[in-house]
């Protein structure tokens, strides 16, 4: 049944802001490494990844060994999120001054403001909070055993190893390419605060992430984009209070600033994967309704296989999602891809 528009009230979104340091990099560097079944699919080859292993000092390699038993690269994310650090030493001394429960609170992931009394409850120990958080995210690959060590663990030895681990990684790893990565991330920073003044929050959001679709929640008032270069291609996610945030790879021309001809890398797959005869014609199909794959393989008589793989890189090239068992097109992917078209030719 048609719905009669009452209001002339604009639908609510969200404010986009922007924030990023070489403290960031340091972190998600951290969560990169100790990520080994990741590391075959990051920009950065394997060989990368290795020698940097074989580098580093004992004492970071047992810290980082650590971190991928009990994933505490997210503890350092979440406390990133708390302020602006200016420096690694006002990291160490905010961490250093944390009370236990305040420590245990703040790694402790958000996961909705209804079990924020659960959260805090579970940061001092109380068994049924943490049992009751584990449940809630029994779903997500590594929470509750996360939420079970952060919550059980000595808060002294918690906060000795993430400021070594976190120093540690700054002065062996980050220090040396600080430079280079700054001007990297403040370039790719600067265009896309460019840019925020040209679309929607939304349009903002999915040209940035290379295609992520953020509909406004009602809890979320505000999206934080963070340029991240050393997780590239890869997008992260992470909720905090009142914000959705994403680790975003930043563009190839942030990272080769002096060729102006360089397009961007999501530009290049999107048009990529529009240059097939097969995967137009499955654009056209979606674009007039979401479809299933059997749907699909009947309508243009191919192998479901074949279909398969082209959805495949229509998927890869963020042009087209899954949603409710079907496969659409992403909300505004044509639009906004001329106006990225129009950004390059005019940089």
């Amino acid at each position: 049944m048609d719905i009669l528009q009452s209001t002339s009230r604009e639908r609510e979104t969200y404010q986009v802001k922007f924030s990023y340091s070489i403290l960031w990099e340091c972190a998600l560097g951290i969560a990169a490494i100790t990520n080994t079944k990741l590391l075959d699919t990051l920009d950065k080859p394997k060989e990368h990844w290795m020698n940097i292993k074989g580098s580093i000092s004992d004492d970071l390699s047992e810290q980082l060994e650590f971190v991928e038993k009990n994933n505490t690269w997210k503890a350092l994310l979440q406390i990133l999120h708390q302020q602006e650090f200016s420096s690694l030493e006002v990291f160490e001394q905010y961490v250093q001054d944390l009370t236990d429960t305040e420590l245990k609170f703040i790694c402790l992931p958000f996961v909705g403001n209804h079990y924020q009394s659960y959260r805090r409850q579970a940061a001092q120990g109380g068994s049924d909070s943490i049992k009751e958080l584990k449940r809630i995210t029994a779903l997500n690959p590594f929470f509750p055993a996360y939420i079970e060590f952060i919550s059980t663990c000595k808060a002294a030895s918690l906060k000795k190893h993430l400021i070594k681990v976190m120093s540690s990684w700054y002065q062996e790893i980050g220090e040396e390419y600080q430079q280079e990565t700054e001007a990297i991330l403040e370039k790719d920073y600067q265009s896309k605060k460019e840019v925020q003044q040209k679309v929607s929050s939304e349009e903002l959001v999915q040209w940035a992430t290379g295609g992520v679709t953020y509909i406004p929640e009602p809890s979320v008032h505000t999206v934080l984009l963070i340029p991240q270069y050393i997780y590239r291609p890869w997008n992260i996610e992470a909720d905090i209070e009142g914000t959705k945030v994403f680790y975003y790879p930043v563009a190839n021309e942030s990272v080769s600033p002096s060729d102006r001809y360089m397009p961007d890398y999501f530009l290049v797959q999107k048009y990529k994967a529009l240059g097939d005869e097969v995967r137009l014609k499955m654009v056209k199909l979606l674009s007039e309704h979401p479809r299933t794959l059997q749907d699909m393989t009947e309508r243009l008589d191919i192998g479901k296989s074949t279909i398969h793989h082209h959805l495949k890189i229509l998927r890869a090239a963020k042009i087209v999602e899954i949603r409710d068992s079907k496969y659409c097109l992403k909300k505004n992917v044509f639009s906004l891809l001329a106006k990225e078209f129009d950004w390059y030719l005019e940089k």
